[in-house]
């Protein structure tokens, strides 16, 4: 973009600077000191009736890739809930803090949500943590209620898409009468299936902000296709499903894959979360390995007993009687599996004041998160202050407030990866993209998923670059309000986006059959930045 184009909307390069009265304020500055913390908060153990490991065996794996926070985040079942799975799990996590106090280990719940697909349930540490957690899947979990998948327009979807707001609104309930000291809920790979309509994403929001916090903006399940047993149809996430009669009619066919890895729903620039972010209203993104079975990995599930009144095999019958998988046990040959281990690929990043399960919870809340694959930059920070202020500005998630007017600098602080990533390699990333979206207030039609005032503003070429990479764009005399969030990439894979070349000329896109080497097509997302406008703001 030239620099006629960068100053006709409103972005101006390099170090431009115009005059400011603003000086040091509050409202104008997040901590600077942030603890950036490697998180994952959905991962499986032999606690729930898919998944093979050891949560010893998933912690030394964490840790041996970086991961500070981890989330272990079980399937509702029978067997979880009353044949001791929450409950012994618990057991395991206690023990596992006192021995590893450098690792902040949460205990949650993969919940099936009424009417729809599944969410990360997560609860702060405390004497009630499993309690809560197996009253919350025997109450209110679609699985066990049957209250799963309807056909969009039926009486089934009527009566049963209300309660996941109710479940949301009892979590909301537990916390404010002192229960557990703090619970988040972010929905889990939302267009996996098709059946996360947008008006139940938005209700799922809107019934308790504080809770419902956001999406993974990737799913899991990275390595599927090129796991031992991938074919032609294979791919990243698992992401190899079609329209249903339970889906969502709106979504167009290319919603069931992931492009670059990330959702639908985050990598289209202008489609869903643009549309629930231009409302003015928070939704962050994060991303996990929902590690159930690694790609490769030579460990076979156990063996149940045998005999009265067990099945041949690892049914669902025999987990819902032992309330577990029995250990794994080494085979010597690589066995079926789509996942990586925590921390491997995909990495969620928390800025928290502090390294403290509070702290962690209320990052995540505040959307102080990006998130990268393949391990392709070491750092970002990205910041928002008005031109002339020297403090550090507002970090991601946060909300700057100025009047009409006001020049707004972002500020862009990259470290480069400096090291080789698991895969063996020194990832180099190719560009930065600023994307800018227009805040036009509530949808009329909950079911939207356009933002149309949301393109990609401009592309940064950092190709070649190492260390720390410092980028600074100004946004002269804003007038509307807004929100600017980035990706950047690898550079191996790219094209026009759904919505046309002048929203999207270089985006993500799905891979076909043979293309699905996820090291060779790596990006990072980070969390938006809003920018108010505010008629009586000081701030000029």
């Amino acid at each position: 973009m030239g620099a006629a184009a960068l100053v006709a909307a409103g972005l101006v390069a390099g170090s431009t600077v115009h005059s400011s009265r603003a000086t040091a304020a509050d409202g104008l500055d997040d901590p600077q000191d942030l603890a950036w913390l490697v998180g994952d908060h959905h991962v499986h153990t032999v606690y729930s009736h898919d998944a093979k490991y050891l949560q010893s065996h998933l912690l030394d794996k964490a840790q041996e890739f970086g991961v500070d926070v981890i989330a272990f985040t079980e399937h509702s079942n029978w067997g979880h809930a009353n044949m001791g799975g929450a409950l012994n799990s618990q057991r395991d996590i206690a023990a596992a803090r006192l021995a590893r106090p450098g690792l902040l280990i949460f205990q949650g719940l993969e919940w099936y949500i009424p009417a729809a697909e599944h969410a990360t349930v997560l609860v702060a540490p405390g004497p009630n943590e499993a309690r809560i957690l197996r009253q919350f899947e025997l109450l209110w979990d679609g699985k066990l209620n049957g209250w799963e998948k309807p056909a969009p327009g039926s009486n089934q979807a009527a009566e049963w898409e209300p309660k996941a707001g109710e479940a949301i609104k009892w979590l909301a309930g537990q916390k404010k009468a002192g229960f557990i000291d703090d619970v988040v809920v972010l929905a889990n790979h939302p267009s996996r299936l098709g059946i996360d309509s947008p008006h139940e994403m938005r209700a799922w929001r809107d019934a308790a902000p504080e809770i419902v916090i956001g999406m993974e903006g990737a799913p899991g399940a990275q390595a599927s296709a090129v796991s031992a047993f991938a074919n032609a149809a294979s791919q990243r996430g698992e992401y190899e499903n079609a329209p249903s009669e339970f889906s969502f009619k709106g979504f167009p066919a290319e919603a069931y894959k992931t492009r670059g890895g990330f959702d639908w729903v985050t990598s289209v620039v202008g489609g869903l979360w643009d549309s629930m972010l231009a409302e003015g209203k928070p939704f962050w993104i994060t991303s996990n390995s929902d590690n159930h079975l690694t790609a490769k990995d030579t460990m076979r599930i156990g063996d149940y007993p045998t005999g009265d009144g067990w099945d041949n095999g690892a049914s669902l019958n025999n987990f819902n009687r032992a309330g577990r998988r029995p250990d794994p046990v080494e085979a010597g040959t690589p066995q079926n599996g789509s996942d990586f281990w925590p921390g491997q690929f995909s990495r969620t990043h928390i800025g928290a004041d502090s390294r403290d399960y509070l702290e962690v919870m209320a990052a995540m809340r505040a959307g102080r998160m990006w998130v990268d694959h393949g391990h392709l930059i070491d750092g970002l920070d990205v910041r928002v202050r008005p031109v002339g202020h020297s403090g550090p500005g507002m970090a991601m998630g946060s909300t700057l407030s100025v009047a009409p007017g006001t020049d707004v600098e972002l500020i862009i602080i990259i470290k480069a990866a400096s090291k080789a990533n698991p895969n063996g390699t020194v990832p180099h990333l190719a560009h930065v993209d600023i994307i800018k979206g227009l805040v036009t207030g509530p949808v009329a039609d909950r079911d939207n998923f356009t933002a149309p005032n949301t393109k990609v503003a401009e592309r940064i070429d950092t190709s070649g670059r190492t260390g720390e990479i410092v980028l600074k764009r100004t946004f002269a005399n804003v007038i509307e309000p807004f929100y600017l969030r980035l990706r950047g990439s690898d550079g191996k894979r790219s094209g026009v986006g759904p919505l046309g070349a002048d929203v999207d000329p270089q985006g993500p896109i799905p891979h076909g059959a043979g293309e699905g080497d996820p090291w060779a097509d790596t990006w990072f997302y980070a969390n938006p930045i809003f920018i108010d406008i505010k008629e009586n703001s000081p701030i000029t």
